[in-house]
């Protein structure tokens, strides 16, 4: 029972931190449309916890830049929300399944 709880814990922990990266990456996407933005700690922040995911998606897509927009954004949203949804359903259901003692 403990162990099933610690699970719905982690899953729903994970679920938050997936779901509060896809918020970022979509309030990048926002502001780089913005065009020159003055440098500012929020930018470095959202540039930081970004660039290294959207340079790995360039390194092996380089399709996601089409007519000059970039839509590596919108792959790693998809991805996020496909490996939320596996990670999220996979951790509550094996937890209910302990919490219930099956």
């Amino acid at each position: 029972m403990i162990f099933g709880n610690f699970l719905k814990s982690l899953a729903e922990l994970i679920h938050f931190l997936i779901q509060a990266y896809i918020i970022i990456i979509i309030i990048r996407s926002i502001i780089s449309w913005m065009g020159h933005v003055p440098y500012n700690q929020f930018i470095y922040f959202l540039r930081r916890l970004t660039d290294p995911v959207f340079k790995l998606v360039h390194k092996y897509l380089p399709f996601t830049i089409v007519g000059g927009l970039d839509i590596s954004p919108v792959i790693i949203i998809l991805i996020l929300y496909f490996v939320d949804s596996f990670i999220y359903s996979t951790l509550i259901g094996y937890s209910f399944k302990l919490i219930r003692g099956g």
